[in-house]
């Protein structure tokens, strides 16, 4: 079967989980996007095992335009997951991922997409970030903490707004809270770099976060165990020559 997305430079990946009151809007500020995108795009939403109206609203959406795809998973799995079967599933030469909540604005990939020849993973910075500040402040101690384990200088891994070129992007070791830790998977492999670029953010309209004090900040520590054992663990080669592949 033909995979669609391999029509397209540029695939942007979107984790969906319960966010029924974010759908509509959503579709409309990605519609309103694409035409003007750096890039030919197209959209991949991933149902996260939404128990809401999320799904119905997200296939209503894929059939109004013809840019629009989706996958759903059969229970909820989490956001490394949903974004890695993103991945899996897209063959456009970059992927990219934003959350639902259009805290971030699907207008400012082209300000990534800038870079993404040169670098392969561009990745946003929450400028004038719009939350609680006691959001801002488990964000500061979890980022800190992380940059003193990974040695990545990654200032803000949590902004939901990065662009990858796909081939780096299939090579990361995924698991649970894998997207916390891009820019350091990243520097693992030959070759790997990254580029910080600030983006704009936006107070949560609609719906309700997902996250706690337990997934932002007690979980991002304890996976930076996980990082360091798996770093010495990680297989790092690439091909001199073959004969395998045929023109």
């Amino acid at each position: 079967m033909k995979n669609l997305t391999a029509q397209y430079d540029l695939t942007i990946i979107v984790p969906i989980y319960n966010e029924e009151d974010n759908v509509t809007n959503l579709e409309k500020r990605l519609q309103a996007f694409l035409p003007q995108a750096r890039y030919k795009s197209c959209v991949l939403f991933v149902n996260d095992g939404s128990k809401d109206r999320s799904l119905q609203l997200v296939e209503e959406a894929c059939r109004r335009n013809e840019d629009f795809f989706f996958l759903s998973f059969a229970a909820n799995r989490g956001l490394s997951a949903a974004i890695k079967a993103g991945i899996d599933c897209c063959e456009s030469r970059f992927v990219g991922y934003m959350d639902a909540d259009l805290q971030t604005a699907p207008e400012d990939f082209n300000i990534l997409l800038e870079d993404i020849e040169q670098y392969p993973l561009v990745t946003g910075i929450r400028a004038n970030r719009k939350d609680t500040g006691f959001k801002k402040l488990q964000s500061k101690i979890a980022n800190g903490f992380r940059r003193r384990m990974t040695h990545d200088g990654a200032q803000d891994t949590g902004c939901p707004l990065k662009v990858l070129q796909t081939e780096y992007a299939r090579r990361i070791p995924f698991f649970t809270g894998m997207h916390r830790f891009l820019p350091a998977l990243i520097l693992l492999q030959d070759g790997g770099r990254y580029k910080q670029v600030p983006v704009r953010h936006f107070p949560r309209t609609a719906g309700q976060s997902k996250f706690s004090l337990g997934n932002r900040l007690v979980a991002p520590l304890m996976d930076c165990f996980v990082y360091r054992w798996m770093k010495k663990r990680y297989i790092n080669y690439s091909i001199a020559q073959e004969n395998v592949l045929r023109p």
